[in-house]
């Protein structure tokens, strides 16, 4: 349905012969209307955090080289759900026209191929669509020269 200017629902209810007031008072309902849907369609926004997926087949991490992928979910989720909530974006991406033609089969394609339209549905959000390398630290700051 066409959406119609406020100005021309005004001149047209003028030319229609109505009295000032009637005008006014439909305006009024007209914008008190508008101003009610518009606060409908404003979702709040999430509040998110990050989470750094590591992919770690043999199971071990100190020594190795991995890759990892940054996502991110809701602040208040736990980070242990962003690897299911990834799956069940990639189980639907599959179930789509373009998922039976090409399906994914792993996390990383789910990371590489799979749009936002699938992974938001499931609130998580893809921040690095190549994966990343992860580097190991002791988390001490060295003193003066480099020696602890």
């Amino acid at each position: 349905m066409p959406k119609a200017d406020l100005d021309l629902v005004k001149l047209v209810m003028q030319r229609n012969e109505l009295e000032q007031r009637q005008v006014a008072a439909i305006m009024e309902d007209i914008n008190t209307e508008l101003a009610a849907q518009s606060e409908e369609e404003r979702k709040p926004t999430i509040k998110k955090q990050f989470v750094v997926l590591v992919s770690d087949p043999e199971g071990k991490l100190a020594g190795e080289d991995f890759t990892c992928w940054v996502l991110q979910i809701p602040e208040e989720d736990s980070p242990y759900v962003a690897n299911e909530r990834l799956i069940k974006s990639g189980y639907n991406y599959n179930a789509s026209p373009r998922g039976r033609r090409i399906p994914v089969q792993s996390i990383g394609e789910i990371c590489e191929v799979v749009t936002a339209k699938f992974t938001k549905e499931n609130l998580v959000w893809v921040k690095t669509k190549e994966p990343v390398l992860v580097v190991t630290t002791d988390n001490k700051l060295p003193l003066e020269g480099g020696k602890l």
